[in-house]
């Protein structure tokens, strides 16, 4: 076994449940587990194989990042200036081209943008899976860079042909999907404590499987401990009417009539959730991310993210895919998250003639800290984790570290854990996945970023070219 003492950190932010938050702070490790959390003095006695000295940096725990489409990266800035169902038409035939070396090509690049962005876990939602690619190989990604991982298996059935929005040659059989997501979880789903791999069963949306699918989907993972289930759901208003035509009722009234509510649930956007659905979301103990940056770049609307906090729904925060975000970047997004909730429309300022006109919104409406935890714990509540998303013995050793000595976090001494998303976006310094150190100094330890980058570049000129 062996131990590692992080020491004389100047701010120590744990998110436990104490919320505590500590001047000069240590962390001792053993092997991929936190044995200690304290200050420097508290844990000066304590003997260690290796010491690390994080004086002048602020130390948090590893973001997770709960909704994305990581092979999207290879269509960035494509489609910039259309609805949300026009973009997805004009984007499957592309994505149609995929197969299996383009999966395993963008999500390593996707991997190591978020981890440079201080995410220490991630989901990932592949629901276009045309010519042999495979879930397996996003997960071998995960293993080659030290990433916690999450891997959806998503889907999608109902083409064109059948009422649904993607053509026909993006879609899957559904014994075939249901089968294989059976196989996945026997090969990858690991339910251990401190586990890097487990497997989420994540059919696409209303408009491109069927009410079977959805159906059997949630009854398989029932089946197995600790599977849990991942879709859209009201994101955009076209979805809202196309479940009205064929289903009769709202999105979060189909999900409810295919047994999508509950604890083992969670939902990407959630924009256009009303009152009864919100409190509906906080009694079943159903989940949603936001993933404010996708839903300003396709002008969908902004999630109700303060109502949803306080009517006890989990909330945690997603990049979303990098082509309709463009980026994979947590601390970017915890920053536009916070600031796009102060916008939101609190009140109307027009009540009279002459008035000031427009819609106010309010800077109490999301704190940094509240910001910042939905990226750690509420993130890790969606994924059903207890032992990451805070520092405290007994967790895993998930955690984060950026150099307060640089140009962009000057004069922020006075809180600098704020200040990482309220003056950022920054890159991390150092990060520890499992106990294992895979940034130092804001460089890879292992991991070959211009190797990656070259395949990138070659697979994206072959798919575009074909």
């Amino acid at each position: 076994m062996s131990t590692l003492l992080v020491k004389n950190i100047a701010h120590l932010a744990t998110f436990d449940d104490a919320a505590r938050e500590i001047a000069d702070g240590a962390i001792l490790v053993r092997d991929n587990v936190i044995e200690a959390v304290g200050t420097t003095a508290e844990l000066s006695g304590s003997e260690a194989d290796e010491t690390l000295d994080l004086a002048h940096h602020v130390v948090m725990p590893g973001m997770v990042n709960t909704h994305h489409h990581m092979y999207q990266n290879l269509t960035r800035v494509m489609v910039q200036d259309d609805a949300l169902f026009v973009w997805l038409k004009a984007l499957y035939p592309v994505w149609g081209k995929l197969d299996d070396d383009a999966i395993r090509v963008s999500a390593r690049v996707s991997m190591a943008e978020l981890m440079m962005s201080g995410c220490t876990t991630s989901s990932d939602h592949l629901y276009v899976m045309p010519t042999n690619a495979r879930l397996d190989t996003t997960i071998e990604a995960a293993r080659e860079i030290g990433l916690r991982f999450h891997a959806a298996r998503g889907a999608m059935s109902r083409g064109e042909s059948k009422g649904g929005l993607p053509p026909d040659n993006c879609v899957e059989d559904e014994d075939f999907i249901l089968k294989d997501a059976e196989r996945l979880i026997g090969a990858y789903h690991d339910m251990s404590r401190h586990s890097m791999s487990r497997i989420i069963l994540a059919p696409c949306s209303p408009f491109s499987v069927t009410p079977e699918l959805m159906r059997d989907a949630a009854a398989l993972a029932r089946k197995h401990d600790g599977v849990r289930l991942h879709s859209h759901i009201a994101e955009v208003l076209d979805e809202e009417v196309y479940c009205n035509e064929i289903y009769g009722m709202r999105s979060v009234g189909f999900a409810e009539s295919v047994g999508w509510l509950g604890d083992d649930v969670w939902f990407a956007h959630a924009i256009f959730l009303n009152d009864d659905e919100i409190r509906l979301f906080a009694e079943t103990g159903t989940g949603a991310t936001y993933c404010p940056s996708a839903h300003m770049r396709c002008g969908l609307g902004i999630m109700r993210v303060r109502e949803m906090l306080d009517a006890g729904v989990k909330v945690g925060l997603g990049v979303d895919g990098s082509a309709s975000n463009d980026t994979s970047n947590m601390f970017l997004e915890a920053r536009i998250g916070q600031l796009l909730q102060r916008v939101a429309p609190a009140r109307y300022l027009s009540e009279k003639p002459g008035g000031r006109g427009g819609f106010g919104g309010t800077p109490t409406a999301l704190s940094a800290r509240e910001t910042l935890t939905m990226a750690t714990r509420g993130g890790a509540k969606l994924l059903g984790r207890d032992d990451i998303g805070y520092l405290a013995p007994g967790m895993s050793a998930d955690f984060i570290a950026m150099d307060m000595h640089q140009l962009g976090l000057s004069g922020a001494e006075r809180d600098p854990l704020a200040a990482l998303i309220m003056c950022g976006p920054f890159k991390v310094d150092h990060s520890f996945i499992n106990g294992v150190q895979v940034i130092a100094d804001g460089q890879f330890t292992s991991f070959d970023v211009d190797g990656a980058l070259a395949e990138h570049r070659d697979t994206m000129k072959r798919l575009h070219d074909a």
